[in-house]
């Protein structure tokens, strides 16, 4: 961690709950707060197991990490 302030620490989580508004929140009516909590687990295991990425050669994160501990091992 770095110093107070400095902002590169809260990029990473800036940068998912951004992607999470975009692609899931925006133009949704959320009724509750339960809806709401179902809906982000939902989306949260769909970006870790299903949304691939090109910056991880087409593989989702799991998938990139199972592959890269293979390669380790």
């Amino acid at each position: 961690m770095s110093r107070k302030a400095t902002c590169a620490d809260n990029a990473a989580m800036e940068n998912f709950l951004g992607l999470l508004k975009q692609e899931m929140y925006y133009g949704e009516e959320i009724v509750s707060y339960k809806v709401l909590k179902k809906k982000i687990e939902k989306y949260i295991h769909y970006y870790n197991n299903e949304r691939i990425k090109q910056k991880l050669t087409g593989m989702s994160p799991i998938q990139y990490r199972t592959h890269a501990n293979q390669l380790a091992a």
